[in-house]
């Protein structure tokens, strides 16, 4: 949704602003409001959550019933037989860089930004695992879509320091509008064992890992703590876009 948009779905749900396509500091109110009472962050960015929100709350008003445009152009998701979507952090900068893009499908960047990634979802197709695939997840590739957050560079998991790069509360928030949208195009539900991070993989599937630790802390939020706390933060949201 571009600024026009944005203001004229604020607009039919109530909110009192002129649709100019400005993001101006009338706007910006408007959409904190709107973030306010769907229980998001405040934050005025209009990110693919606050996006996913807004269209789920016209499509309610209207009664119109149809499925919620996505936030992942189409042709990031291929025809490909999939089982399962990994969540990832790069262990990097808030930018994705080219190696970055080299081993997840999806990457999204500390403002929210949303990376593709070099290598197609088809290639690590469930069938099997062609040249080229995106290498994210130890001996757990086919069949797997890699979705990563750009952040952690220098973190340690004990004692818990956040590194030079914290994870960032709008690309957390960001993560289960692509979630939804990866469930949707390849019909994964959401359970533990289908739409889960890293950290989880190991106790999970039982495939080992070699000590991956994304995600298990939330740097903005101290008090989640483990990969099973935060893997159901973000499915219970994925869960409610679909």
């Amino acid at each position: 949704m571009n600024t026009r948009e944005v203001q004229a779905a604020l607009v039919a749900l109530g909110y009192s602003l002129v649709v100019d396509g400005v993001m101006g500091p009338r706007t910006k109110t408007a959409v904190q409001a709107f973030q306010r009472g769907r229980g998001l962050a405040t934050d005025g960015i209009v990110g693919p959550l606050t996006i996913a929100a807004l269209q789920e709350t016209e499509a309610a008003k209207s009664g119109a019933g149809q499925p919620l445009a996505g936030v992942l152009p189409a042709d990031w998701m291929p025809a490909a037989r999939m089982n399962r979507v990994i969540v990832h952090w790069t262990a990097g900068v808030h930018r994705a860089s080219g190696l970055d893009r080299t081993h997840y499908h999806i990457l999204i960047e500390g403002d929210g930004h949303l990376v593709r990634g070099s290598s197609s979802i088809a290639l690590n197709d469930a069938g099997g695992a062609k040249k080229g695939y995106a290498a994210q997840t130890l001996n757990c590739n086919t069949g797997s879509i890699g979705v990563s957050l750009c952040c952690m560079a220098g973190a340690t998991e004990s004692p818990f320091n956040a590194g030079s790069a914290p994870m960032t509360r709008v690309q957390w928030e960001a993560l289960p509008a692509v979630l939804a949208d990866l469930c949707r195009r390849y019909s994964i539900s959401v359970t533990p064992q289908t739409v889960l991070s890293h950290a989880e993989v190991q106790s999970t599937l039982g495939i080992a890992q070699r000590g991956k630790w994304d995600i298990s802390r939330l740097a903005f939020d101290p008090s989640v703590v483990g990969a099973k706390a935060s893997g159901d933060l973000f499915r219970a949201a994925t869960a409610k876009l679909l």
